[in-house]
């Protein structure tokens, strides 16, 4: 249910915050996996959910360029 209402939220979006969204979730994965390296931290829980919603980005901006928006 959680991933349906992101998803809904995505699609409101333009493609250029979507891009936005991505540069800036890209930028965080990033830096999770720089702590996780320096065992600062240990929730790789953080990570996997900023991939998820950079692939849910990435489709919908796909879908966008697709119809011309």
């Amino acid at each position: 249910m959680k991933h349906e209402k992101q998803l809904t939220e995505l699609k409101g979006k333009s493609r250029a915050e979507l891009e936005k969204l991505v540069i800036e979730l890209r930028a965080k994965v990033w830096h999770y996996r720089i702590e996780l390296a320096s065992g600062k931290t240990k929730n790789i829980k953080d990570i996997k959910t900023a991939k998820k919603t950079i692939a849910r980005a990435l489709t919908v901006a796909s879908g966008l360029a697709i119809a011309g928006k």
